[in-house]
């Protein structure tokens, strides 16, 4: 990239950020945020113990919002789209881990387990950053099992929402919509080694799915 763009680059990013921040935060605040099974992760805050937070990308906004402050890293692709979620993110108390299985694989990976290692949890969208849409890559599973933590399964469900057009049908709560973010397991990947976690796909795909469902009540 020329520096002519990459100024030109920074100065859009300079303008968005902050402008989509305000937006998100003044939409945020009048949602009702219900938690279904919140058991699930409170045991594991208790003990301080790391995990692997498992969602659709197209639910990320609100998943984003109920979980904010919390010092979760989150991966984000290395696309320019990214590069703006990475920073609206950090607005809101969460870290970033850029890469995705489409570019950059071996170092989100890596820098996944190395912020489990560290006892912060993280938190993947399998089917991101281009899809298709619900189809669950075993990235998350492979980091989970590398760094020998449990995987919890989390869904979203608004009461009155937008969907963009977009391949994830992205989903924008509605001010003042009624939102259930519900969890399920936690669940502990098996076997030792990159192919056994591609083995439990279909396994935590169903898991993904029944989370959806416990959301939408």
């Amino acid at each position: 990239m020329s520096a002519t763009k990459r100024a030109g680059r920074d100065r859009a990013l300079a303008l968005i950020v902050p402008l989509g921040a305000i937006v998100i935060r003044l939409l945020a605040w009048t949602w009702r945020i219900r938690i279904v099974n919140p058991e699930a992760v409170a045991r594991l805050r208790a003990a301080n113990a790391p995990y692997v937070f498992a969602c659709w990308h197209g639910q990320m906004l609100p998943l984003l919002w109920a979980h904010r402050g919390q010092g979760i890293a989150i991966l984000v692709s290395e696309h320019r789209d990214g590069e703006i979620i990475t920073r609206i993110a950090r607005t809101i108390g969460f870290n970033a881990v850029r890469g995705s299985t489409s570019r950059g694989a071996g170092r989100a990976l890596l820098g996944l387990v190395a912020e489990l290692e560290r006892g912060r949890p993280v938190a993947v969208t399998p089917d991101g950053p281009r899809g298709p849409a619900g189809t669950f890559a075993p990235g998350a599973l492979v980091a989970a099992q590398r760094a020998g933590v449990p995987l919890l399964t989390v869904g979203a469900w608004a009461s009155s929402a937008w969907q963009l057009t977009s391949w994830d049908r992205f989903l924008i709560p509605k001010p003042f919509a009624r939102i259930n973010v519900a969890y399920g397991g936690p669940e502990r990947v098996t076997g030792a080694t990159p192919r056994d976690a591609a083995a439990e796909v279909p396994r935590f795909q169903a898991l993904l799915e029944q989370t959806l469902e416990r959301a939408r009540g």
